[in-house]
């Protein structure tokens, strides 16, 4: 990461999929981990959307910092479908009573830590969440906005089955949009979304499914790299991050989907692990 002086804040990728991880060698170039995306911001504060298989990752790499720092650690969850809590049963540091973390979500505080439990209960897992040194605490994310340190987040919901929630990150004129898990068509919601994602920097989408594809797997809750460019063109934004890759997609299928989309929107990106954007 860069010197704390030299960016607003800075995106990194550790887990990219959707649905299920996929660990298999045509999916190295853009990973086989499930949903997990690091926001760091200065003052060594970091916020952690979703809790996938790539968080186990994320969470190795930050034990390193905490040997000498104390870092702020809020995670934001967007949902409970498994594929984006699955990994947090082994997030390192969750089992050092020198650490906090902060849980967010669209839940109340006493429900979301249920669920959270409840994936760590007998018989699913040998430790269970009340027993991680940790200081855990549990936070309803506003509608109106939540503030950590110098980043506003402003929630929206999602169209996916349950419900999700997207995320609008604000700090010193940089602007992220999370947008995942996801399905166009529901005039509503898709309008809340090209609003809050108007003039962002950045703005990640998720395009799981190619049109073909799309049409066999309407109501599954997610959506085409073809909508994903549309909401991009609508919401003026500068960048386009594919991502909730499906798993049957290897890494030329990947490729494939992005040179399409740039047809459309020219500033594309598909999101792969290990991957920096820094603003």
């Amino acid at each position: 990461m860069l010197p704390e002086e030299h960016f607003r804040i800075q995106l990194r990728f550790w887990g990219v999929r959707g649905s299920i991880p996929v660990p298999q060698s045509a999916t190295l170039s853009y990973g086989g981990n499930t949903a997990c995306i690091e926001v760091r911001l200065p003052g060594d504060r970091i916020l952690i959307i979703d809790g996938g298989t790539g968080v186990r990752n994320l969470g190795t790499s930050l034990e390193e910092e905490l040997k000498t720092k104390q870092l702020t650690i809020q995670f934001f969850l967007t949902h409970f479908h498994w594929d984006h809590i699955q990994g947090l049963p082994f997030f390192a540091p969750l089992y050092d009573g020198r650490n906090e973390v902060t849980f967010l979500s669209s839940l109340p505080p006493a429900e979301l830590g249920e669920i959270l439990e409840g994936q760590m209960s007998y018989p699913y897992f040998p430790v269970r969440f009340d027993m991680l040194a940790a200081k855990r605490t549990f936070v309803k994310i506003e509608p109106e906005t939540s503030r950590f340190g110098p980043l506003s987040i402003y929630p929206f919901p999602l169209n996916h089955p349950q419900g999700a929630t997207g995320c609008r990150l604000e700090t010193d004129g940089a602007v992220i949009v999370h947008a995942c898990d996801f399905e166009h068509g529901n005039a509503k919601l898709d309008g809340v979304l090209r609003d809050y994602a108007q003039n962002a920097d950045i703005l990640i989408y998720d395009a799981q499914y190619t049109p073909e594809e799309y049409e066999t797997r309407k109501g599954w809750g997610h959506s085409t790299w073809v909508q994903a460019a549309r909401m991009a063109q609508d919401a003026n934004v500068k960048q386009l991050i594919l991502f909730h890759h499906d798993p049957s997609h290897q890494d030329a299928a990947i490729d494939e989907i992005v040179a399409e989309t740039r047809r459309c929107f020219k500033n594309t990106e598909a999101a792969r692990e290990g991957w920096s954007v820094t603003l």
